[in-house]
């Protein structure tokens, strides 16, 4: 895989999941069920219901079965046919989420996650469809002994069916855990899932967003509803600072600004060495539209003195 000249790996390569072998590990997230009568923690986002992770051929109505990168299987991250306004929290079943579950190895300073992407709306009726998909993006869930931190990027392609094609990457939120998680002060803390809390602007940006200053990107999309082009993405994280470090997009590498880190959280119970990287995918029409992921390569560099 990594000989495709697609990925650039650290020197520990901690997994490398093609679809074509299966899932690989790659699930929905669901509620965590730990209310009295096995009833899921909280109701103020709707687990439930948002769309599923699976195993696609990529078979269009028109063009047949495309197909991935390199074999038949990708992962399809995919909403459901709803959305709501983008200054308003999200619509039950607007999103689609892939998550991996997976503990930091011993020494591990820093992390890089690479992939090759492809997203679409649903082949359901006339026209692209490329204005049906408001954003995509990648983040990693981090635990250490402090801080819980999830920093990421994600891509404002769509809002209100108006062209945006731009990146922004997860920021501080200086909110209260209340006005995060839309008045409810319980389970969630500030800075933790942004791909769903924290106040929405009529943008595309919220709360726990900044806006490259360089990232105005076109992204390949084709001329056709029922083509798919794959594009390498790479996130790189320095876990010793907490911070950015490195973030490319096809040739284009995006520059953050000095120290730019996400929300820090204090660190939650049972999940020290948390290293789990989430795909997702949302919707800005009731129309479903799909990430496509055709392999993973995560891979790790450890401190001298490990």
């Amino acid at each position: 895989m990594t000989s495709t000249g697609f990925f650039n790996p650290l020197p520990h390569v901690l997994v490398a999941d093609d679809f074509d072998r299966g899932m690989s590990g790659w699930l929905d997230l669901r509620p965590n069920f730990v209310a009295p009568g096995f009833r899921e923690h909280s109701d103020d986002i709707d687990l439930i219901h948002w769309g599923p992770a699976m195993l696609s051929s990529a078979t269009f109505a028109f063009g047949g079965t495309h197909g991935s990168a390199q074999g038949t299987y990708s992962l399809k991250v995919s909403s459901r046919a709803s959305a709501a306004p983008p200054d308003q929290p999200p619509a039950p079943g607007s999103m689609g989420l892939a998550i991996k579950r997976l503990a930091v190895p011993p020494g591990v300073r820093r992390v890089r996650i690479e992939a090759l992407v492809a997203y679409k709306a649903e082949q359901d009726r006339p026209g692209l469809g490329v204005n049906d998909v408001r954003a995509f993006g990648l983040f990693v869930d981090l635990q250490d002994e402090v801080h819980r931190y999830m920093p990421g990027v994600r891509y404002v392609n769509a809002v209100a069916g108006e062209p945006v094609r731009r990146w922004q990457f997860y920021s501080p939120a200086e909110v209260t855990d209340e006005q995060w998680s839309y008045g409810t002060d319980g389970w969630h803390k500030a800075g933790i899932d942004p791909q769903w809390f924290g106040a929405r602007r009529a943008d595309g940006s919220t709360v726990a967003t900044t806006w490259f200053a360089d990232g105005r990107q076109h992204l390949i999309y084709n001329e056709s509803d029922d083509k798919l082009n794959w594009m390498p993405l790479s996130l790189t994280v320095d876990l010793e600072t907490r911070s950015y470090e490195r973030f490319q997009v096809g040739n284009r590498l995006l520059t953050f600004p000095e120290g730019a880190r996400p929300t820090l959280a204090r660190a939650y119970n049972d999940i020290e060495g948390l290293l789990n990287p989430v795909f997702f995918v949302e919707a800005d029409t009731d129309r479903r539209v799909s990430l496509f992921v055709d392999s993973v390569v995560i891979s790790a560099e450890k401190r001298e003195d490990s």
